[in-house]
């Protein structure tokens, strides 16, 4: 039996007293990722939000299994943003879509849910998608079921509330949204149980045809920078990711009792984790912004576009740097790419991995 087929649904019971310790934690990470984010210059500033809101995007995305462009999702940001970037065909609609939902959704946090504000979220998702019914409830007749499994083994892992029920559920679920916030009626002043609840309860009711997972990520942000009285500086999609077998194993299990003591743990570990990343990204673009200043003056336009490729993750760039690659970002021929490759080799830019055919380059920051 599910937690909403249960007689307690709705009176969800957790010892509120147990997250104290992940609360301080996660306080005090706050206070130092606001830190470093003030003495960043202003261009610092933007990248760094940019950096985040693209990890959010590209991740959230990954956890459902969709792979979206990541050039037409930097570029989406950073126009719905208002920074400066080229006029560019943007063809994939999802980056677009949900590039303009995580910044709308950045500068309204403070504005109370409704039902008008999802469906308008879920129309910005679902760009693109012409498969399922776009900014509705869902209203088919058939289970609404998360499954897993080939043609014939399919296992059911959730069977959410039917269509029937969905209006009045969700009609709930704002209030209790709204009425939860620091300043509402029925406060909850813990942002990390807050936040855990109302992904859980959306996830729960998967009011939608399609996008259930990504919108319930971005309630939790919301509940979060609520509770902060900020936009929040961290990517939980980034965390949730990481280890997403453990994500769905936390969910259904959650999914089974209205007892939300390991659920609440989970999450808030999860979040906790989320903001200690945002500290490691933005070390690593202080890093970076170091790299470009020391090394700018001695390199060429072609090697300060590769390199700024590499450099677009705060990690090893994925199957390290070659020729073919640098031609193919430089648009260079092969010998050009060969001999740039060399000379930042020579310059102690790039580090040398691999042999014969499987070179390949690292940043060496």
């Amino acid at each position: 039996m599910y937690n909403w087929q249960q007689t307690d649904w709705r009176h969800f019971r957790y010892d509120a007293e147990k997250y104290t310790s992940y609360l301080l934690e996660f306080i005090e990470l706050v206070g130092e990722s606001v830190g470093y984010q003030n003495s960043l210059s202003e261009a610092g500033q933007a990248e760094t939000i940019v950096t985040l809101l693209v990890k959010e995007a590209l991740k959230t995305s990954a956890i459902e299994g969709e792979m979206i462009s990541r050039a037409d999702v930097i570029s989406s940001i950073r126009k719905n943003l208002g920074y400066p970037t080229p006029t560019l065909n943007i063809k994939d609609k999802r980056s677009e879509g949900i590039a303009l939902l995580l910044v709308q959704c950045r500068a309204t946090y403070q504005e109370d849910l409704s039902e008008k504000m999802l469906f308008q979220w879920h129309q910005w998702l679902m760009r693109g998608n012409y498969s399922v019914n776009v900014g509705v409830w869902r209203t088919h007749l058939e289970p609404m079921q998360v499954i897993s499994g080939t043609v014939g083994k399919e296992k059911i892992h959730f069977e959410a509330p039917p269509s029937s029920k969905v209006p009045a559920e969700m009609e709930l679920f704002i209030r209790w949204f709204n009425d939860s916030k620091p300043d509402g009626p029925k406060p909850i002043l813990n942002p990390l149980i807050r936040a855990a609840i109302a992904h859980l309860y959306f996830e729960t009711i998967h009011p939608f045809e399609d996008g259930n997972g990504r919108i319930g990520r971005i309630i939790a942000e919301k509940a979060l920078a609520q509770n902060l009285k900020r936009p929040i500086l961290m990517s939980l999609s980034t965390a949730i990711e990481a280890n997403k077998r453990q994500y769905y194993q936390a969910l259904q299990q959650a999914q089974r009792s209205n007892d939300l003591n390991l659920w609440i743990t989970y999450f808030s570990q999860t979040i906790v984790a989320a903001q200690r990343n945002f500290i490691k990204t933005i070390s690593f673009l202080l890093k970076k912004a170091a790299f470009f200043d020391s090394h700018r003056a001695r390199l060429s336009t072609s090697q300060l576009k590769v390199l700024g490729r590499m450099l677009e993750e705060d990690g090893e760039f994925v199957g390290g740097m070659n020729a073919k690659k640098y031609g193919s970002i430089a648009q260079v021929s092969k010998a050009t790419a060969t001999r740039h490759l060399q000379d930042l080799v020579d310059k102690n830019i790039l580090i040398v991995h691999g042999n014969a055919r499987n070179t390949n380059y690292q940043v060496n920051l």
